[in-house]
This record gives C-alpha cells, sequence and structure tokens, in this order.
C-alpha cells in the first residue's frame, strides 16, 4: 500500500509540472461574433473513416482576413458538432485484391472529393458497397 500511495503522489507531481509548463504558454483568447478566425477540422468518408493527412493537406478551414482592402469567400463546408465534415466518394480509381489468413478481401482505391481537391484511399469493397453503392452501379 505504501507503494501504491507513493507511486500516486509522484503521478500527481509530474501531473502539476506539465500543467505548470502548459499554462505558462498558453494564451488566454476571446472571440466576438463577426470575428476572423480559423477552424481546425478532420474530414471523415462516408463510411467513418478519418482521412490521413498528407503534408501539404489543409487542416484548417476559413478565411482569416488581415487587410479589409481583399475580401476572401469563406469555404462553404457543413461542419458537425465534432468538427468534422463528411467526403463524397467521387469514383473507383482501381481495384485489388489482399490475402489475409488465408482470406481474400476486395478493396477499391476511392478518389474523395474535398474542398481542397482530391484525396485517394483503399477501402474495403463490401463496406463501399454498402455506404456508397452509385459507383458501382
Amino acid at each position: 500500500m505504501e507503494k501504491i500511495r507513493m507511486i500516486r503522489e509522484n503521478m500527481k507531481t509530474a501531473q502539476s509540472r506539465q500543467k505548470s509548463y502548459y499554462d505558462r504558454r498558453r494564451i488566454h483568447m476571446s472571440f466576438k461574433e463577426g470575428d476572423h478566425v480559423f477552424m481546425r477540422v478532420v474530414p471523415i468518408t462516408g463510411i467513418g473513416r478519418v482521412l490521413k493527412s498528407r503534408k501539404l493537406t489543409p487542416r484548417f478551414i476559413g478565411k482569416y482576413i488581415s487587410n479589409p482592402s481583399h475580401v476572401i469567400e469563406p469555404d462553404s463546408i457543413q461542419l458537425k458538432d465534432n468538427l468534422t465534415f463528411e467526403t463524397l466518394s467521387l469514383r473507383i480509381a482501381d481495384r485489388s485484391v489482399k490475402t489475409l489468413r488465408g482470406k481474400e478481401i476486395a478493396l477499391v482505391k476511392v478518389i474523395w472529393s474535398q474542398a481542397n481537391g482530391e484525396d485517394a484511399t483503399w477501402e474495403v469493397e463490401s463496406n463501399m458497397k454498402e455506404s456508397f453503392p452509385h459507383p458501382f452501379s
């Protein structure tokens, strides 16, 4: 019991130290209605998978207008409450069969539509047929 108590105290001490490091660097911000801000979002597919972020993939939406003389139109993306947005499947680009433990799994390479362009992922064909029957018909 003594060792458990000591471990808990050490964990609390470490947690307190990490909190103080974070609090020192944190900048408190407040926003008003009408302020222009960037929002961090995560694109997800219709089958619930998150598209992987690549090096040049934008991770934020929205436009910050630093100069009133140039105005940029905001993105028209419908965000969910958890700051994710659903992407649409455009087409099937390729097919493949993967053998795993003696089973053959049919895969399709799906091209997804995003506000910033296109992205591609390999998906299980049966899952895609359930969620998006239109590319298969």
